[in-house]
């Protein structure tokens, strides 16, 4: 038997033996068959450098093809359809499916908080980036450190680049993760202000480095919590804004190394590419591939950042599965994940975050939330489950 673990205060029922849809429906027609085929299947493409959107693949004749589309059919009832179009087979499809059960994990965030100057801009209210984010974090009654020190293992480190002062770059400020660190995160906040530049980049890879030398306990999920109001640049040339590609990059390792990594700009002057491109590094999405995107966070004034570092960090403690056991991606949509009694259906309720973690999303997550009580079932065939 597989576990799931839920990241809050939910525990799973079991499934056993639940019976699961195939992907197909007897094998009808795909995308690219029928009277009206989908104009995707006219696109040019290369495998090397055109690939086809997210449900295709490149056939031999130099365009894009799909045999099926997940969850609509085009597969024989003992095929599933991969996330490329392909109808296949998985190991093992006739054994019995996999039930799964849950127990409550606490996670481990690291904090990576820009120390920028630039964090002394006006943000509203009286408050300027900098002054918002230490409320937003710290305020004693609505801060999200203040209200889950309990529940969540924090860190927290400044990041920044001196030129003038000739310093090390990165500079990171910051106090080692433990449970119930408010106290030492109020201090560090209170007794630093911005400063300089902001090399993003260098700084995550500081954090992953720390992460493999001083690991979270067993079965804690390492996440980095990335807090930024500018273009990223880099140690060796502070300006221009020029580390876009070295921050994605460090990402990406981050990812490689199992630490999940969020990011939210603070204020408008990150651009929208760049926050989707780490969103997409940070939980293992190809930054290069359009059409499969996580979620990134923006806040424009003091009230909309606690509003969102408390949706990442509420998402986290309280709306993910850790699966002990990976399962394939490309066989997710013969997953079936039920809150309450109730089916909830991919991309609107559920969503795989990576090989071994699903989301609850959008109103079933709210549901959750609102009553940690009700149980939860994920079930997938058995061939689907790979480790």
């Amino acid at each position: 038997m597989h576990l799931v673990r839920l990241l809050g205060t939910i525990v799973l029922a079991t499934a056993a033996g639940a019976a699961m849809a195939a992907c197909g429906n007897g094998g009808s027609l795909g995308p690219c068959e029928g009277p009206t085929p989908d104009p995707t299947c006219e696109l040019a493409c290369d495998d090397q450098t055109n690939p086809c959107p997210v449900g295709f693949y490149c056939a031999a004749d130099g365009t894009c093809n799909a045999e099926c589309v997940q969850g609509q059919g085009g597969c024989e009832d003992n095929e599933v359809c991969t996330n490329d179009g392909h109808c296949e087979v998985p190991a093992d499809a006739n054994c019995p499916d996999v039930s799964l059960v849950g127990e409550r994990t606490t996670p481990t965030v690291q904090l990576l908080l820009d120390q920028s100057g630039s964090m002394t801009s006006s943000f509203g209210g009286g408050l300027d980036r900098w002054e918002s984010m230490v409320q937003a974090l710290i305020d004693p009654q609505d801060g999200v450190v203040t209200q889950n020190a309990a529940a969540v293992v924090f860190g927290a480190s400044l990041y920044t680049y001196d030129t003038g002062a000739g310093g090390a770059c990165p500079h990171i400020t910051g106090v080692p993760r433990s449970a119930n660190n408010l106290a030492a995160i109020s201090q560090l906040l209170n007794n630093n202000q911005p400063v300089a530049e902001t090399p993003t980049g260098d700084s995550i890879d500081v954090i992953v480095n720390d992460f493999m030398a001083n690991p979270p306990a067993a079965g804690s999920p390492p996440i980095i919590v990335l807090a930024t109001d500018g273009e990223p640049d880099t140690c060796e040339q502070p300006n221009p804004q020029n580390g876009q590609a070295e921050a994605i990059a460090a990402a990406e390792r981050a990812y490689a190394a199992g630490i999940r990594l969020y990011i939210l700009g603070v204020g408008n002057d990150v651009g929208a590419p760049h926050l989707q491109d780490m969103a997409n590094a940070g939980v293992g999405n190809d930054p290069a591939v359009t059409g499969v995107d996580a979620d990134y966070f923006t806040a424009n004034s003091p009230a909309e950042l606690s509003a969102q570092l408390q949706a990442i960090i509420g998402g986290v403690i309280s709306c993910e599965l850790d699966l002990d056991g990976a399962i394939d991606p490309a066989f997710v949509s013969s997953g079936q994940v039920v809150l309450g009694g109730e089916t909830l259906e991919l991309g609107t309720d559920w969503e795989l975050v990576d090989a071994d973690t699903i989301r609850l999303i959008g109103g079933a997550c709210d549901d959750l939330l609102a009553d940690p009580s009700q149980g939860v079932t994920a079930t997938f065939p058995c061939g689907v489950v790979v480790d």
